[in-house]
């Protein structure tokens, strides 16, 4: 079924595999790659407006076809991705490259980019529709890669990516999807040659750790964007204050920290005290002793929190929470050094996922807004990285042509969402 004046038919399902013969073999993954929670689906919508081709006259080849064909020889660098997860006889992960394929679906809309706001929020067509549904009698946890092209009347289209994180962090996915994006524009070879190398990732001692302790909340929706001279303002403020420069990340990380905490109403005399905390995971590519680290898209990330009193983060200066996020970014390197030395008597991987913590995720960074399949950059990509027991916050980019930052959250319930509006639309209004 479509949507109410919007149908979306998928009119072709298949299995893609690998142009071309590829290894049969049974890889290991690494310590990173086998976190438990990192066993789930990754979503998100890539739109295409298909305005850079037609203004160079181009447009005669269907997209659908083309990332097709594309995907096939791009899975033939990447043929884990056309694989399938398995588990020994210990219960460990690891991939069967089999070279089934990735599940690719087709689909036609019946309406323009234009009438649908290049889905710009709020969607007015769900994200059931854009999105592959799975494969028969396959595991969508076991596949790890599913694709839906839906091609719109106006020569636009969207591409739903649904991906295993298990196989690939988002800058792995990220430069995968780039490398079917240059087969798709001709080039003979991806520009970013491949990496799989899961021995790069240190292996420390497995430390004992509780299962993770996952409490559903009824987390709801909140979105809003942050011009580029609002965060150039703050930026601003703390070169002066400090003497150090901070990124647009810093800034939007520590206005939503700040802006939930003072929702959350903990800054009270008897709550003041109370630990909240907010996490984020940081690349480590550059961190692994090998130059073959480039090319790597396995999970290389480590997990950085900064923690502070609720009545501190609700009562200071933005300036003073940008500080907190920059002081726990200056750690990375000694602590990702020590949890490879096994200096860690908690695993920091094995996170705690409770109403206190709020966890953001940038996907400004990872090559899906400069994937170009021939029809130019994506006008929107719009990522679904929420989970029911992660208070979320994802930094991406506003559509085309607007500038800035978008926070698309799912990190307060009910009671506290008319507060965390108010505060995050006075930070975005610049009185704050």
């Amino acid at each position: 079924m479509g949507s109410v004046g919007f149908p979306v038919t998928r009119t072709s399902r298949l299995l893609v595999a690998p142009s071309s013969p590829t290894p049969q073999e049974t890889l290991w993954l690494s310590v990173i790659d086998r976190v438990a929670g990192l066993r789930h689906l990754v979503r998100s919508l890539h739109v295409f407006d298909g305005a850079a081709a037609a203004s160079r006259g181009e447009g005669g080849e269907q997209p659908a076809k083309t990332l097709r064909e594309a995907l096939g020889k791009a899975l033939v660098d990447y043929y884990p991705f056309a694989g399938r997860f398995v588990a020994d006889e210990e219960g460990e992960v690891r991939v069967a490259c089999t070279g089934e394929g990735a599940w690719f679906v087709e689909a036609v809309a019946a309406c323009s980019l234009e009438e649908v706001k290049h889905l710009d929020h709020p969607m007015l067509i769900p994200k059931e529709e854009l999105l592959p549904e799975p494969a028969p009698d396959v595991d969508p946890l076991d596949m790890p890669l599913m694709i839906q092209v839906t091609e719109f009347t106006c020569g636009g289209f969207v591409v739903g990516l649904i991906s295993v994180h298990t196989i690939a962090d988002g800058l792995g996915a990220g430069q995968f999807i780039n490398a079917v994006a240059d087969y798709a524009r001709g080039l003979p070879k991806p520009r970013v040659p491949p990496v799989w190398a899961r021995d790069l990732i240190p292996d420390p001692p497995k430390m004992p750790a509780p299962p993770p302790r996952l409490e559903l909340l009824d987390l709801r929706y909140f979105t809003v964007d942050y011009s580029p001279e609002h965060i150039a303002k703050v930026k601003s403020r703390f070169f002066e204050s400090t003497g150090q420069r901070c990124s647009a990340f810093d800034v939007c990380v520590a206005q939503t920290w700040q802006a939930r905490t003072r929702a959350l109403r903990l800054e009270d005399d008897e709550d003041a005290a109370r630990p909240v905390h907010v996490c984020f995971f940081a690349n480590t590519r550059h961190l692994l002793p090998s130059v073959t680290a480039v090319g790597f898209y396995g999970n290389c990330f480590y997990p950085v929190a900064a923690t502070r009193g609720a009545g501190e983060v609700a009562r200071a200066d933005v300036v003073e929470v940008v500080r907190a996020i920059r002081d726990a970014k200056v750690r990375l390197a000694a602590d990702f050094a020590l949890w490879a030395a096994g200096g860690f008597e908690l695993d920091p991987y094995e996170l705690t996922f409770t109403y206190d913590t709020l966890f953001v995720s940038d996907w400004t960074r990872l090559g899906f807004l400069e994937a170009d399949y021939g029809w130019g950059t994506p006008a929107n990509v719009v990522p679904f990285s929420y989970h029911p027991f992660m208070a979320v916050a994802v930094i991406g980019a506003p559509p085309v042509p607007k500038a800035g930052a978008r926070i698309m959250t799912m990190c307060v319930e009910e009671r506290h969402l008319p507060e965390f509006q108010e505060q995050m639309n006075a930070f975005a209004a610049g009185n704050q």
